[in-house]
């Protein structure tokens, strides 16, 4: 039984209303005074407090944050003849559940009483029915979609029912999503294999991909007006941004949201090398030679995309712009950059890559506290979420919304937890990661890769006259027969990128302007 304290001077006059509750089966506790009211609390246990405002003594305010002070989680509904404002910020600002306007009627309180003690079942429940619902419809695009829209739109349409039922308690209808996303994403890889080359081709209806996002989607941006700051979040996942956008938006409008495809590879080497110089891999190898490693050269492979910024720059016509790049890589060099953030306002443009989400994803793989804190996709946006609410990066969005900035939001790829493995054959040049390989003499099985024995069919350098690539699908991980057991179980239920999945290669690009 819910048990309900009413605190009001008037409570003889609210006798029908109480009648009303108790004949729906609430217990209703009644008292007269504020002072009376904290006295009951102390000793009882209550689901809600309806509480006057105006009340002798202690004021309804007041008594609210003796109530607050000692039994924080109880929901308190403020009742109040008063429509002054700052009453009712006040108890907003001090947490009340809802605020009601005399007169009340009876249904008043009862709809109040659902929205705080009943609503994550009555929230659960719909939300149920309506993915029952969806269900079917989801199904059946599955069944036809045939183009790269009709890709963004069923997955952004699976991230938001994986956001929806996340917290709710059926996890059977849990279950049923996660098979729907395993199948979509055995469709989406038989989508890729066939339809990828011919992106490249002249007169190709191809999707905005790594290398041409810079020039369709940024430049079409950029002013003398107005400055901009272009943040790449490394190896953010479309789902990541969708639960962090509610804190943007407080400082924020967003003026478009829009998905790109990151190329193949899915991995920072390629896709990020590729939007800052505007060119795919084999181009970049080919004019920019002092810049450009392949995974067989010794050094870093991202050292370069401030140089590879300026070659794409001056291509463009934009020198005439001021631009700078940073790259923050850890706590210190953010900081460092939000103390200095004000300087930044006379560039045009300021590009931030941002490499934590990466380096989550790394931890997760090698430190045993991060894979408990990120075991599944739900734990992994909440702990991007908490990383970003406490990030340096936030400090820098709200800055660049004080000073006017324009927003723009974006990565170069995304991840995806890898949960079975795939036996793979190499010579010892072949590489290391485990969503690609690349390499001669590669032995595997047909069925779970994507192959490019023609690298330059899709424009990714050849290592030697024989190399060809290969690219996992769906949640796959490549491992070597040798020490087998032992491989599959440390990586295994890691986050991985480099392959083919909607996860990795379909991601956000998000404009705004400050509000």
């Amino acid at each position: 039984m819910i048990n309900i304290l009413w605190v009001d001077d008037e409570i003889d006059l609210l006798k029908p209303h109480i009648l009303f509750l108790e004949k729906k089966n609430y217990k209703v506790t009644t008292c007269n005074s504020g002072t009376e009211a904290i006295d009951i609390i102390e000793d009882n246990n209550f689901d809600i407090v309806f509480l006057d405002e105006n009340m002798p003594g202690l004021t309804g305010l007041e008594t609210l944050n003796e109530i607050k002070e000692k039994k924080d989680s109880i929901p308190v509904v403020m009742i109040t003849k008063s429509e002054e404002e700052y009453i009712m910020e006040e108890a907003i600002g001090n947490k009340i559940a809802d605020y009601l306007i005399k007169p009340v009627n009876p249904n008043q309180i009862l709809l109040s009483l659902k929205k705080n003690l009943d609503h994550s079942r009555l929230v659960s429940e719909k939300t149920t029915s309506n993915y029952q619902q969806e269900f079917r419809k989801i199904a059946m695009d599955l069944a036809m979609v045939n183009s790269y829209e009709d890709w963004v739109n069923l997955y952004q349409k699976l991230i938001y029912w994986e956001i929806q039922l996340e917290d709710i308690e059926d996890a059977g209808m849990f279950e049923i999503l996660e098979s729907q996303k395993t199948e979509a994403n055995i469709q989406f890889g038989k989508f890729i294999d066939k339809n990828y080359p011919n992106w490249f081709s002249r007169d190709a209806r191809a999707p905005i991909m790594s290398h041409t996002l810079f020039k369709e989607k940024i430049v079409p941006q950029l002013s003398g007006e107005q400055p901009t700051l272009l943040v790449v979040v490394d190896n953010l996942r479309y789902d990541q941004w969708k639960v962090f956008e509610p804190i943007i938006n407080n400082y924020y409008k967003k003026e478009q949201e829009s998905a790109f495809f990151s190329i193949l590879p899915t991995a920072t080497q390629y896709a990020r090398n590729a939007i800052f110089s505007g060119l795919m891999p084999s181009e970049m190898e080919k004019l920019y030679p002092q810049y450009w490693k392949n995974d067989t050269d010794e050094g870093g492979k991202n050292l370069h995309e401030a140089d590879f910024l300026d070659t794409q720059m001056q291509r463009l016509g934009l020198t005439h712009l001021n631009y700078e790049y940073h790259k923050i890589t850890n706590l210190k060099n953010g900081k460092k950059l939000v103390d200095n953030f004000k300087s930044l306002k006379k560039n045009d443009l300021t590009v931030v890559v941002y490499n934590f989400v990466d380096m989550l994803s790394h931890s997760k793989t090698e430190m045993e506290v991060v894979k408990e804190l990120a075991s599944n996709d739900k734990a992994y946006r909440s702990l991007t979420l908490s990383w970003f609410k406490n990030s340096p990066l936030l400090e820098m969005i709200q800055q660049a919304q004080h000073l006017g900035f324009k927003l723009i939001l974006t990565t170069d790829h995304g991840t995806i937890n890898v949960k079975n493995p795939s036996k793979v054959i190499g010579d010892r040049d072949t590489s290391l990661n485990l969503r690609y390989k690349t390499g001669r003499s590669l032995t595997f099985d047909k069925k779970d890769v994507l192959l490019a024995d023609s690298p330059k069919d899709i424009h990714l350098p050849s290592i030697n006259m024989s190399s060809s690539f290969i690219f996992a699908k769906g949640d796959l991980f490549f491992a070597y027969p040798n020490n087998y057991n032992h491989y599959v179980s440390y990586y295994r239920n890691t986050y991985q990128h480099g392959g083919v999945s909607l996860e990795e290669m379909i991601i956000p690009f998000v404009v705004f302007n400050p509000k």
